[in-house]
């Protein structure tokens, strides 16, 4: 039986203008040769390598016996929203109504619901690189220009000042921050925050994203700060996105959540409503747990992501050619390999002298998945992921220093 395959006109423009995510396809290739008997440590995908705490999945055991397996109201079920609320107000200083809030299926979805809701044709989307995957797709999804910053290791990878000043059009609708940064780890400190608030305040026409979903995932203990802690002024323009997936381990229950003006929110609900509907009723249940139980349960991982991260940064800044920094958050490092990748091409170890060439030799040669930096803009960098053990990051940085020689 042959596979009959139509020509790609067949395809919609918006659907050929993006590329299926880079982490998840490397991560699926390397979960493919590992199920062929290869011994591959995968570095690529961000999820924790915890459980979910025990407290959020009897919530969520209690949810089924209870009946709650039946539709909810689109943007989210009453009390996680209250939860929600509540959160906002106790850990980061905002006053939020109910009818401000909406639950989505992951951060992602209430990501994609945003550019979605306030985006139109050419309509420009600034985003500082490297920055998370999906931003760029998601807004050529919306039909809508990304327009990229590059923000290298030699400015600790955040945007500047006056790099925003100069990116801002009058056909930029948002900015989007991501701090702590995935992939990189940097977190922007209050007076930096305030300099882009400075700068965001001078043109009213612009929307404000700021995606903090790993806000409780704090290697250094300082205060994390988002921009409207910076400048409470831009709060009718600013809309704030985070989640349960890596502060409690969640990745698979599909809950994030969005926060911002009520009729910003209400579009967002109206895709969603032709969308997917509500998020999963069970995982509402279990994301209100986690919530509005104790925060202890998030202590243990950050630990065990603090003594890696160290571990891991010391030992790229030992490697030949390559330079990693210390990332105030997230559970990342995103070593500058430009030196090393250069040698090896030269060397006729890699075809090409570039960050994909070197994560396939990895990959092919030594069964190391990494994500190349060119997936979040920034050609020459890597990323790994240190949610995983001790015994596999030692076991794939020997190997990675292996492919350095």
């Amino acid at each position: 039986m042959s596979n009959s395959v139509l020509p790609s006109s067949v395809l919609s423009h918006r659907v050929q203008a993006i590329k299926e995510s880079p982490t998840l396809a490397i991560t699926a290739k390397a979960a493919k040769y590992k199920a062929e008997g290869r011994p591959i440590i995968g570095l690529a995908a961000g999820e924790p390598d915890f459980d979910t705490p025990q407290h959020i999945k009897d919530a969520a055991k209690a949810a089924i016996d209870a009946g709650y397996t039946k539709y909810t109201p689109v943007s989210g079920i009453p009390t996680l929203k209250k939860a929600i609320v509540n959160k906002f107000k106790t850990e980061n200083g905002f006053d939020y109504a109910i009818n401000e809030v909406i639950v989505g299926v992951g951060g992602k979805q209430t990501i994609f619901n945003l550019c979605l809701a306030v985006l139109n044709a050419g309509d420009e989307v600034v985003i500082p690189a490297p920055y998370w995957v999906s931003y760029a797709d998601i807004a050529i999804v919306a039909e809508a220009v990304p327009v990229i910053i590059e923000c290298g290791i030699e400015q600790g990878f955040k945007l500047l000042p006056a790099q925003l000043e100069a990116a801002i059009t009058p056909k930029t609708k948002i900015v989007m921050l991501n701090s702590p940064s995935n992939p990189t780890g940097a977190v922007y400190n209050l007076a930096e925050l305030k300099a882009l608030g400075e700068v965001l305040l001078k043109h009213p026409h612009v929307l404000v994203a700021t995606d903090d979903m790993y806000e409780h995932v704090n290697l250094t203990g300082e205060k994390f700060y988002n921009i409207l802690n910076a400048a409470p002024a831009l709060k009718s323009r600013c809309i704030v996105l985070n989640g349960v997936s890596k502060a409690y381990s969640m990745t698979g229950w599909r809950i994030g959540y969005a926060a911002g003006p009520a009729n910003i929110i209400k579009a967002m609900e109206i895709l969603q409503s032709q969308s997917t509907s509500n998020a999963t009723s069970i995982s509402q249940y279990a994301a209100e747990a986690a919530l509005s139980g104790s925060q202890d349960c998030i202590k243990p991982m950050v630990a065990a992501f603090k003594e890696r991260h160290k571990y891991v940064v010391d030992r790229f800044n030992a490697m030949p050619g390559v330079s990693c920094l210390m990332a105030g958050g997230a559970f990342y490092a995103f070593p500058d390999a430009r030196a090393a990748i250069t040698k090896l091409h030269k060397a006729d170890k890699i075809s090409a002298a570039t960050d994909m060439a070197f994560a396939e030799y990895l990959l092919e040669k030594f069964d190391v998945a990494v994500v190349p930096g060119s997936a979040f803009g920034a050609e020459g960098y890597f990323r790994i992921s240190f949610a995983t053990s001790m015994d596999n990051l030692k076991e794939a940085l020997n190997r990675i220093e292996k492919a350095l020689e």
